[in-house]
């Protein structure tokens, strides 16, 4: 009986060990792809000397959770304030409510009244977070994740924070900047992800 426990544990090791090299690889190759946009993306914040001050957490597969979706089909929309004082019009697309380090918190899921009108963004869902690392290693007005409307399936949805990234308002000026809502303030220190920029920020 022993023996047929430590081979099953044995097992579970070696599956775990394989999904976390491939998925720290994966990871790997989405850094790469997410700094390249910067250099590939004619209004770019950043020039080519500047990409050596991004700096991100350590990639932790335990930030890569999967939660329980829920949609709020009948919110309207409303004013999300921005860094620059301007408003963009959102309207609350539903929660996500999941586990991380043996607590539960929600987040709330928006999508932009813009966007949704053209072709290229009409599936694009957005939040925008805080959470206790803000002001210490990352941006103080939070950190924002994108995804897609087919990321939902049989109303489950996976959060990967090593995703997350900064508002371009963190490199320079001139960008209006979604304010993450009160309700998307995490009290948990999210240690994943883009890191505060490098480089003393130009204001």
């Amino acid at each position: 009986m022993k023996n047929i426990l430590f081979i099953f544990l044995i097992k579970i090791y070696f599956i775990n060990s394989v999904f976390t090299q491939s998925y720290t690889q994966g990871m790997l190759q989405f850094r790469e792809y997410y700094i390249n946009e910067f250099r590939t993306d004619e209004n770019s914040p950043l020039k080519e000397k500047d990409l050596k001050h991004l700096k991100f957490f350590e990639i932790d597969s335990t930030y890569h959770v999967t939660g329980n979706f829920k949609s709020t089909p009948d919110e309207k929309p409303f004013d999300m304030p921005t860094s620059s004082g301007k408003i963009k019009q959102y309207v609350k697309y539903g929660t996500v409510k999941f586990q991380l380090q043996s607590k539960e918190y929600t987040l709330s899921i928006y999508q932009s009244l813009t966007l949704r009108e053209t072709e290229e963004y009409a599936d694009h869902l957005f939040i925008p977070f805080n959470d206790e690392t803000n002001y210490e290693e990352t941006y103080g007005g939070g950190r924002y994740l994108d995804l897609k409307l087919r990321d939902i399936k049989d109303n489950l949805l996976i959060i990967d924070f090593n995703k997350c990234y900064n508002p371009y308002c963190v490199y320079t000026d001139g960008y209006s900047c979604p304010v993450p809502p009160s309700e998307n303030k995490l009290a948990v220190r999210i240690e994943a992800g883009e890191k505060m920029f490098g480089k003393k920020q130009k204001h």
